[in-house]
């Protein structure tokens, strides 16, 4: 992730846009941070400082902020000592790995000031900006319903071993979050949910460059054992009314079904699968809208600030290398962390954003124990945690 955070920075500086300057790299392995400060200084034109302890960086004065990007069971561990000196931190999703480790960042952030945001990145995709600003319209009416499916896969490792142990937050959380972001972002917030989450893939494949270690235990040579869910089956209801199905499994060897759509009064809008630059269809009768057509019904709208810089003012449909819009939508975010500091107003995402999201996903697995529909609220303040207690012991914060 943090590559992926470089690529950004220097999409930023293509553009012109970043006040402000990447001044240190921080990495317990210090052959990784001394590497990433060389592509640094080759991308960027200066070498940063090098720090291989977050204690030390913290210490230092050398930094006014920091973009935490280490795997998430360790973020409250980097970010509440920062923010208790007051250094401002965007932390990648999800915000914590538990609604507890969550819970002790906002209120790290809430006891000194220091700026808290969280780093989600599908909502500032152009398609998602034009879905949201169709929602505003009234042009579909009342929302009625929300679909969400993502179903399909095999048995390989996604992205990385760490994301099916329970303890270092599972595929099923780090998915998760994007989703129940999405769905607050469109719809507004989320109030209860039921279903279930479990794992559809108890053994996963290790890619030819992936060593077991960190945990991983093999069930067979090179077939890792998966401890943390990797499915989210839930029906969700907001605060205004709105229901949302979500299925998400990856796994199932036959055809993969992708699905975003939303349903009301007046009609249907369905919005493409996130980073591929599809277009936002709106049907309303024998009325179907799209790209310019659908822009000029909303009064011309237009993308801004540098999402318009990446996208360009109509880019609501692009067809770009995932590479290239990955490190745009991350630098998106990065620019509203930095404005947000230089304004002092809140990020659009911010850790309050971030808790609720866990909060969205971490309630499926509480309904799942206890039978029945789960109110948000309950699972972010503490009130239910059964799922996420033997998590918090395992990461010692219960």
């Amino acid at each position: 992730m943090g590559h992926r955070h470089l690529r950004a920075y220097c999409a930023l500086a293509r553009v012109g846009a970043g006040d402000f300057e990447l001044a240190a790299v921080c990495d317990p392995r210090i052959e990784a941070a001394e590497d990433a400060a060389g592509l640094v200084e080759e991308l960027l034109g200066r070498r940063p400082v090098v720090f291989s302890s977050s204690d030390e960086l913290i210490a230092s004065g050398a930094v006014e902020a920091i973009d935490l990007v280490t795997e998430p069971s360790i973020h409250h561990l980097i970010a509440v000592p920062a923010l208790v000196a007051g250094v401002h931190v965007l932390s990648e999703k999800p915000l914590g790995v538990t609604v507890r480790a969550c819970r002790e960042m906002v209120a790290a952030a809430a006891g000194s000031g220091a700026v808290l945001a969280t780093a989600e990145n599908y909502r500032r995709d152009s398609p998602n900006r034009l879905a949201r600003a169709v929602i505003d319209s009234g042009m579909l009416g009342d929302i009625h319903l929300m679909v969400e499916t993502n179903i399909g896969g095999d048995s390989g490792v996604l992205i990385s071993p760490w994301r099916h142990l329970i303890e270092k937050g599972s595929i099923a959380l780090d998915m998760g979050v994007h989703y129940t972001d999405i769905f607050s972002y469109l719809l507004g917030d989320l109030d209860r949910v039921c279903g279930t989450s479990f794992i559809a893939e108890p053994g996963r494949i290790l890619g030819p460059d992936m060593e077991p270690g960190g945990g991983v235990e093999e069930i067979s040579p090179g077939v890792m054992r998966a401890t943390g869910d990797d499915s989210l089956v839930a029906v969700y209801q907001t605060a205004g009314g709105a229901f949302i199905q979500l299925s998400y499994v990856p796994s199932g060897r036959g055809r993969k079904w992708i699905q975003r759509s939303l349903h009301g009064r007046n009609g249907s809008m369905s919005v493409p699968f996130d980073r591929t630059g599809g277009p936002v269809v709106v049907e309303i009768g024998n009325r179907r809208l799209t790209g310019a057509e659908l822009r000029a019904e909303l009064g011309g709208f237009k993308l801004k600030g540098v999402t318009a810089d990446f996208f360009g003012p109509d880019g609501t449909e692009y067809d770009l290398p995932f590479a290239e819009v990955d490190a745009a939508t991350i630098a998106i975010e990065l620019d509203d962390f930095v404005r947000a500091l230089a304004d002092r107003r809140e990020p659009e995402v911010g850790g309050l954003g971030g808790l609720l999201a866990v909060a969205g996903v971490w309630a499926v697995a509480e309904s799942r124990e206890c039978g029945g529909f789960v109110r948000i609220a309950d699972v972010a303040d503490g009130t239910i945690s059964a799922a996420q207690d033997p998590v918090d012991a395992m990461i010692g914060l219960l």
